[in-house]
């Protein structure tokens, strides 16, 4: 039973004394090849190389060597020194302990045991593992892909120095001599004091920066308070506007308004009062007043009604007229009451009056009224030529068509007693025609009175 597990101890370490034996004969070979022929600094392994560089026995293992054997292999190492004349000092072992499988490794696999050895060995991949990013132990293709990139590392890094190399050898080939070093040294004590000079202008701007960005912060304040004042001002402007169109439309309406009655007021100034207040016209033989017949004959009788009212307004007229003009008859007032108008005759204190106005009553009391209708006839008349008179010495050129004396009037006589009626009908015809005559005067007179209290 001892013998069957030191069997199978002897089974697992054998592929560890195997490489541990293949590496040393490797070792030995390496040294005797760079003493006669120095390896370069680097070189690739052939596909043939890196096959013989793990022996069949290993395959994914790595062997241990026994101890006894690390004591008695005679191997001559060489040693690299530190100069870079690449000389190799060869370090000889003794050679003459030989290899030995007797007694003394029996009883060194009896004294140690399978666990000893596994310990030992999995303190090893330990070790490995830990200096490094793979873990230990590794198959074949395993340490392959790893030999690849470490050699693909290898060779960037070879790269890399000889780039290093290349750089230092360019260093030293292209030292400066005395004199351009005085001249390097001298412009770069020129571009030390244009730097300080391009530093005092630089802060000189910034400065200047720093005021001009106040101002332009000033201007921009300013900006922003006229356009709230000029804000401010279209809407006081839009506002007038407004208030313009507003009242230019009132003022064309007024002056549409005012045109309107100026042309009215110049209509109505050519528009005669007297002559539409007070038509004077005929109707065959007789003058009539606003359509009342003035006088009477025995073909065409009037009724004293019609004849009293064309008298009251004759009277009417007459007293227009005169207020009109200013005019104070004298020693005449005149009574406008219709058809029933008097006339009073003014003789210092007293007053006699007269009736303007007939009847169709017959005897005596006809006869009595008659009378005082004459005598308010003939004062009409009276009355009548101080009118006409005033308006003769106001405008020269004003003749009236008949002339008027005492009672007569053109040469007929405007009394009704003892007079035949048709030329009492033309007296009073020719009457109405000189008022018309006064009833123009006065419209001119009024217009002229007008037009000048304009023109003030």
């Amino acid at each position: 039973m001892t013998f069957h597990y030191q069997a199978t101890a002897d089974m697992l370490i054998a592929p560890l004394l195997a490489e541990g034996q293949f590496e040393a004969q490797e070792h030995q070979k390496r040294a005797v090849k760079q003493v006669s022929f120095p390896d370069p600094m680097y070189r690739k392994p052939t596909p043939t190389e890196k096959r013989k560089s793990y022996p069949i026995v290993s395959e994914s293992f790595v062997m241990l060597p026994h101890p006894h054997q690390q004591q008695q292999q005679a191997i001559q190492r060489p040693i690299l020194t530190s100069k870079s004349t690449n000389t190799v000092t060869t370090v000889t072992t003794p050679t003459h302990v030989e290899f030995q499988t007797t007694v003394e490794e029996a009883n060194w696999t009896r004294n140690n045991s399978l666990s000893h050895r596994l310990k030992v060995a999995n303190r090893l991949f330990d070790i490995m593992s830990s200096q490094s990013n793979v873990d230990h132990p590794l198959c074949q293709e395993c340490t392959d892909m790893l030999l690849e990139a470490l050699e693909k590392q290898l060779e960037d890094v070879s790269r890399e120095r000889d780039c290093y190399i290349e750089f230092m050898k360019k260093v030293k080939d292209s030292r400066l001599s005395n004199e351009e070093e005085q001249e390097l040294r001298k412009q770069l004590e020129e571009l030390r004091l244009a730097e300080e000079e391009a530093s005092a202008e630089l802060q000189k701007l910034q400065e200047e920066e720093k005021r001009l960005e106040k101002e332009l912060e000033g201007l921009e304040n300013e900006v922003e308070r006229l356009d709230d004042e000029e804000d401010e001002f279209w809407e006081r402007c839009n506002e007038y506007q407004l208030n313009l169109d507003t009242f230019q439309n009132e003022r064309d309406s007024i002056n549409l308004k005012y045109d309107h009655d100026v042309k009215q007021y110049d209509k109505l100034q050519k528009t005669v009062v007297y002559n539409d207040a007070f038509c004077i016209s005929h109707d065959g033989p007789f003058g009539t007043i606003n359509g009342f017949r003035l006088g009477r004959l025995s073909t065409h009788p009037v009724e004293w009604n019609e004849i009293n009212a064309a008298w009251g307004q004759t009277l009417l007229l007459l007293y227009t007229i005169a207020n009109k003009l200013k005019f104070q008859f004298q020693n005449y007032r005149l009574v406008p009451m219709g058809s029933f108008s008097r006339v009073e005759k003014v003789g210092g204190d007293s007053v006699i009056s007269y009736e303007l106005y007939g009847t169709g009553d017959f005897g005596l009391n006809r006869m009595f009224l008659n009378r005082r209708f004459d005598h308010a006839m003939v004062a009409v008349l009276s009355c009548l030529k101080q009118l006409a008179d005033f308006a003769e010495e106001k405008d020269k050129s004003l003749r009236l068509p008949y002339r008027i004396n005492k009672d007569k009037i053109g040469d007929l006589s405007i009394r009704l007693q003892f007079n035949q009626d048709e030329s009492w009908t033309k007296a009073l015809r020719y009457m109405l025609t000189n008022m018309k005559w006064i009833l123009v005067f006065a419209s001119r007179a009024n217009t002229a009175n007008e037009s000048e209290t304009s023109a003030k």
